[in-house]
């Protein structure tokens, strides 16, 4: 599993003139940072869209799906079933078909090749899982702390922000990471929607290193090398956080 990974790194570091070689070095023979000078003179535009993009998308998939899942878990309006199924569907839709469906909307609203568009589109994909999670967490919180807020006076809205959310730090922090992770992993929207903008993400950039007759495959396993650690990062501060959120609500006392 870690050899595509370290392979990466040694293309990264490997001059352009040595990447035919038969058979190929399995270490950097003649090291050469030309992909990294790429990256820093080219790229960082691309990671710092990549980075609002992915803080975008957090932000409009917990607004969106933590007060979704609060409703589904403990107010139980109708057809609670019915939704917990259609967003186990659309799980299971291919993200092109939702793409085409996305910039078919987005041409006739004019919002094509935007940042704020390619946002929404990639909430989409994380707002089902994330109310999924949130759902499976806030079930479990037992309903006395809820009754004794009602008792005092305060509204279904003033418990869920002030109740509900401090103790769903891990689901949040589990939503978050996930969304985020989507987001900054995007190609198919980012292709799809939002190819001609201004503001492109990591992933676009990495594809505009390969054209029909040349391909600079030491800055493309550069780039992927520097997009690479911010999850990476993330993944390692999280961990903890989101075995909890993960399975939460999985065994019940």
């Amino acid at each position: 599993m870690l050899f595509p990974v370290y392979w990466m790194i040694n293309v990264s570091l490997t001059p352009s003139t040595d990447m035919r070689k038969s058979p190929p070095s399995l270490f950097p023979v003649d090291v050469t940072f030309e992909g990294y000078s790429a990256v820093i003179q080219q790229q960082m535009p691309f990671l710092g869209t990549s980075l609002i993009l992915g803080l975008g998308t957090v932000i409009l998939t917990v607004a969106v799906a933590a007060p979704a899942a609060f409703a589904l878990a403990k107010l139980r309006p109708r057809g609670a079933g019915l939704l917990n199924f259609l967003m186990l569907i659309a799980q299971m839709i291919p993200a092109i078909i939702i793409a085409m469906g996305f910039y078919a909307i987005y041409l006739g609203m004019g919002v094509l090749n935007t940042l704020p568009g390619l946002i929404v589109a990639d909430s989409t994909i994380a707002v089902p899982f994330a109310v999924l999670i949130f759902s499976a967490f806030m079930s479990g919180i037992p309903e006395e702390l809820l009754n004794a807020a009602k008792i005092d006076g305060a509204s279904n809205w003033r418990t869920f922000r002030s109740i509900v959310m401090p103790v769903s730090r891990n689901s949040v922090v589990t939503v978050s990471l996930f969304a985020f992770l989507w987001a900054w992993s995007d190609f198919i929207f980012a292709s799809t929607l939002n190819n001609g903008g201004a503001l492109r993400p990591i992933t676009l950039g990495i594809y505009a290193y390969i054209g029909n007759n040349n391909q600079q495959w030491n800055a493309i396993m550069a780039t992927a090398v520097v997009a690479s650690i911010p999850a990476a990062v993330l993944l390692v501060v999280a961990q903890k956080y989101v075995s909890a959120g993960v399975t939460a609500g999985a065994v019940k006392d």
